[in-house]
């Protein structure tokens, strides 16, 4: 049986900086890419204060700098990034309030290809997280 989003937010591996081989994703040959770990980015969006909003690059940005690294991985991120906005929806469609679990309405904006990966009353609930927070569109 596959697993849950939320047992696949409870992966333990650990994220990784590697040196590149090949220039990619913004990184050129020689330099350094974080590849997170799914725990890294549920982290820094529980970070994110209410009604502020930090956009995916800026969130790779921010990580990579913090790790001495010269880029993010944007395919590590956006994988890790569809699990914790799975992951917390889950838990709040089982009972747990909005304000338990990570705010992803925070990085979530209508641009953002996760959002468009979920289901319709999924991408309602965070566009209507994003409006309370008065956050932009």
């Amino acid at each position: 049986m596959p697993k849950s989003w939320t047992e696949k937010l409870q992966d333990k591996t650990p994220h990784q900086v590697k040196r590149m081989d090949v220039t990619r994703a913004g990184v050129a040959k020689g330099g350094l890419m974080l590849l997170p770990s799914v725990r890294m980015i549920d982290d820094f969006i529980r970070a994110i204060p209410k009604g502020k909003a930090v956009a995916n690059a800026d969130m790779r940005a921010s990580l990579a700098k913090h790790h001495r690294a010269d880029g993010c991985c944007p395919v590590y991120t956006g994988y890790h990034l569809r699990t914790c906005a799975e992951a917390a929806l889950e838990a709040h469609h089982a009972g747990t309030p909005l304000a338990k679990v990570a705010p992803i309405w925070r990085i979530l904006d209508e641009k953002a290809l996760t959002l468009k990966k979920l289901s319709v009353a999924n991408r309602k609930l965070i566009e209507a997280q994003r409006k309370k927070e008065k956050l932009p569109a």
